[in-house]
């Protein structure tokens, strides 16, 4: 067959290994956290029994916890880093200078609290990809040449190692099924509850728990580039990348410690009671914005992984629903990427169904696109299939063999012109998609054209974009035939068509939208990763090229529009919840300062409150790993 489609892939840069500044940290907010609590039960304990000395466990606490506290503090100040969690530190102090030692001391536990809390939210929400995690195996067992088995590394694997998968074992890495006939659960990637048949041809995924039969497989990628390393790499990166709406808590951080400020100060000199000035800034102290905004990025990335969608930059998050224009591409996004076999021209002498038949017994050996797609359309019809031979397919110039004794060649209607010209009458005229042209012993017998289907769902997806996403422009941006473009975004809906475009157009095309408008670009192809780069977000449907799945913001892993719409209301929901909780949070600590302000509070009560309202602020971020209604709405 003609050859028409191409394909390449990149290799995957290595993983960024994660850091242990992190845990480090956390443990040391943890340590001061038990010590404080140690400090202040041993306080109540000797206030209790009107012990002598009872102030001495909150000077410990004070000296060993807060110090250090206040050291961290400083250096952020020397750095112009002035956020929130400034305010404790001012509290600490004034605590020590006023003589109220069990409110500083509270302060101590609420800031290394915060941090402890949040880390430990953090865990909490990424537990679907520590699961994921403990599950992956550390050996496979790879097939020798003289058929029996080694157990050795993952590590070790390499692309075309033969590997035995045993009943009920985690497959090590992605494949195609050599041997064996059975069923694979891939309910933790793909997030569908059922067993998926697994048949010769067919592609397993890493990660995956194998049934009751052993596969033999051929390993397509190693272990650090299958799917199953992508998504650990999300719980490593994801922790690691500081997305815009973070940076928009010390924005809100910034203003809030000098309003927090003033409001102590005004409290102190009208009522000339120091004392005020402290439990002002106890109920300020640490704004919840500084828990609730990473816990939120850190539930919805883990959310996003439980319905197969990798996001490689959590900034997609808080971006996607502000998106008022969204580009696709046109193969294996709005279409499923396997052309099928849609018109059957015949020559009047021949018959249909025998035409085929030998087509297809020839194209059932060849690894063109079109091939399968001829080969499918025979058994539909339950069409006999014979055995082929003297086959011939010259790169780019088509497929053919004998057939019951009969030379049947698969061309295109460019070699027709070339190498059979007494022929081309006889051919019907060009239409849109592709075709190819049989000939059997040198006559004319047939045309077929081969379409990319739409996706099912493609009209009503396109349909819903503006009343339920506020996406006022849909465009549809490809490298193929206008032709084919336009009758694609016929059948879909869209009227905004671009046809016949090269990368450097698809690339002028988005980042002139993404000027105007934020702009989502969803592509599948190497070609579309420059226009990914370019949008606002950049979306790739499936993992065919590594390329394009390293430009893209977030990948969905399994090639459907659902996916998108789920990813859109994962990021809705999580910039919803995370604004909720910082001014809900907010809200609730400036009406506590009005009350430690008028002096119905004490810096005691004002940090007990104000723990309160922490707890409040990271269990309503928790939210957003949980949602309630189904993620899709069309």
């Amino acid at each position: 067959m003609a050859a028409i489609c191409d394909d390449a892939a990149m290799p995957k840069p290595p993983a960024k290994q994660p850091t242990p500044q992190t845990t480090s940290v956390s443990r040391k907010h943890l340590a001061i956290a038990l010590l404080a609590i140690l400090a202040i039960g041993a306080f109540l304990v000797l206030w209790l029994t009107d012990t002598p000395g009872r102030n001495w466990p909150l000077y410990v606490a004070l000296g060993l916890g807060g110090a250090p506290l206040l050291w961290d503090l400083s250096l952020s100040v020397i750095q112009r880093e002035f956020g929130a969690d400034l305010l404790a530190g001012v509290s600490i102090v004034t605590s020590v200078l006023l003589g109220e030692y069990l409110a500083g001391t509270l302060v101590v536990l609420m800031l290394s609290g915060g941090e402890a809390l949040e880390v430990y939210a953090v865990q909490n929400a990424s537990s679907v990809l520590k699961a994921l995690a403990g599950r992956m195996p550390a050996t496979a067992h790879r097939q020798r040449p003289d058929q029996s088995l080694e157990e050795v590394p993952i590590d070790e694997l390499n692309v075309g190692d033969t590997l035995v998968v045993l009943p009920h074992e985690t497959c090590p890495v992605d494949g195609t099924v050599l041997e064996g006939h059975g069923a694979m659960d891939e309910s933790y990637l793909t997030g569908e509850p059922y067993a998926m048949s697994k048949t010769p041809g067919v592609s397993v995924l890493s990660g995956a728990i194998n049934g009751q039969t052993a596969l033999t497989i051929r390993a397509d990628r190693k272990a650090i580039d299958s799917r199953y390393a992508r998504i650990m790499e999300v719980m490593r990166a994801s922790q690691q990348h500081r997305p815009k709406l973070r940076r928009m808590g010390d924005t809100l951080g910034a203003w809030y410690t000098p309003f927090a400020l003033l409001i102590a100060l005004i409290a102190w000199g009208i009522s000339g009671d120091p004392v005020r000035f402290l439990a002002v800034l106890v109920v300020a102290t640490p704004c919840p914005l500084l828990i609730a905004i990473p816990v939120s990025i850190i539930s919805s990335v883990s959310l996003a992984a439980k319905q197969a969608i990798i996001i490689r930059d959590p900034v997609v998050l808080e971006k996607i629903d502000t998106c008022t224009t969204m580009i696709f591409d046109k193969t294996g996004t709005l279409t499923y990427g396997k052309p099928a076999l849609t018109d059957q021209h015949n020559h009047p002498t021949t018959d249909a169904d025998e035409t085929l038949a030998l087509v297809a017994s020839l194209e059932r050996y060849s690894k063109h696109p079109l091939a399968q797609a001829v080969v499918t359309a025979a058994e539909a019809r339950k069409l006999p299939v014979h055995q082929a031979t003297e086959m011939s397919e010259p790169p780019g110039q088509g497929l053919t063999g004998r057939v019951q004794g009969k030379l049947v060649e698969v061309t295109s209607r460019k070699h027709i012109a070339q190498d059979h010209a007494d022929l081309l009458p006889l051919l019907p005229e060009m239409q849109g998609g592709l075709e190819c042209v049989v000939l059997i012993d040198g006559r004319f017998a047939a045309v077929y054209r081969f379409r990319d289907a739409p996706r099912k769902e493609g009209r009503s997806f396109i349909d819903h974009l503006g009343p339920r996403h506020k996406i006022n422009k849909v465009m549809l941006v490809s490298g193929d035939r206008a032709a084919e473009v336009r009758y694609l975004a016929d059948a879909v809906g869209i009227t905004e068509v671009f046809g016949g475009q090269s990368p450097e157009q698809k690339v002028a095309i988005v980042r002139d939208e993404a000027a105007k408008h934020p702009t989502a670009f969803v592509g599948d192809g190497i070609n579309d990763a420059p226009a990914l780069v370019a949008a606002t977000v950049g979306i790739a449907m499936g993992t065919q090229s590594d390329v394009t799945t390293e430009a893209a913001g977030a990948v969905i892993m399994d090639s459907s529009l659902r996916k998108i719409d789920q990813l859109m209301h994962i990021g809705r929901r999580m910039r919803r919840i995370a604004l909720q909780s910082v001014l809900i949070g907010m809200s609730l600590s400036i009406v506590g300062m009005g009350f430690a302000a008028a002096g119905y509070l004490s810096p005691v009560t004002g940090a007990i409150l104000q723990e309160g309202i922490d707890i409040f602020a990271v269990l309503n971020a928790l939210r957003t790993a949980m949602p309630r209604h189904a993620l899709t709405d069309f």
